[in-house]
């Protein structure tokens, strides 16, 4: 039997796209995925992350991974839908990969909630949703390390145009890229523009 495992990456920062992975994958390949050292993305580097990439897409069944961009982040936090905008396009991965049962880490305070609609959006009543999901099970940490590994390459093509530090609010060169193109009144598309710390200083600047 096979599952499916899903995880995002990019939740948090100012900049970028949320990305959503999953693999499919079966028993044995999951065994492979363990030997091969994966684990929760968070607790590797990006050079292991890297290795890790391509030793999933090589060894299991199938993968998938979608990116979500700013202005589309942007209308469902206006929306106050932002959970939901990630159980959607979590549920367009499953459908994708059409497994027996999906384990997603659940982004929602209440993960049976979070799992019940993507249920309802897959039709498919075996999702099984957790927090922390990425550390709990091996398939789920595969699609997160695809996640993040997805993610970071978006945001490397980008640095080397732009000096915008890591995209996260608490990094000081990514406030002052931010600011600066505020000041500027060029806004680049990669912007959230509806993350409060942007906010801020859009209302400053007078700017909507």
């Amino acid at each position: 039997m096979n599952s499916c495992g899903i995880d995002e990456a990019g939740r948090g920062p100012m900049l970028g796209p949320l990305v959503i992975a999953g693999v499919l994958a079966t028993g044995s390949q999951i065994k492979q995925l363990k030997k091969y050292g994966v684990r929760d993305s968070k607790k590797l580097t990006p050079i292991m992350r890297e290795k890790l990439y391509k030793k999933i897409i090589n060894t299991v069944e199938n993968y998938h991974i979608v990116r979500i961009q700013p202005k589309t982040i942007d209308t469902s936090v206006k929306n106050h839908s932002l959970n939901h905008l990630e159980a959607k396009y979590m549920a367009r991965v499953i459908l994708k990969l059409k497994p027996k049962v999906a384990f997603v880490d659940s982004c929602d305070t209440n993960p049976i909630r979070f799992g019940k609609e993507i249920s309802r959006l897959t039709k498919n009543s075996k999702i099984k949703s957790y927090h922390h999901a990425d550390s709990k099970f091996t398939i789920v940490a595969a699609a997160s390390i695809l996640a993040k590994v997805s993610r970071d390459r978006t945001i490397t093509r980008l640095k080397k145009k732009y000096d915008i530090g890591s995209g996260y609010p608490a990094d000081q060169k990514t406030v002052d890229f931010v600011r600066k193109s505020i000041r500027k009144n060029e806004i680049p598309s990669f912007v959230r523009k509806s993350w409060k710390p942007v906010q801020k200083m859009m209302k400053k600047r007078k700017l909507t």
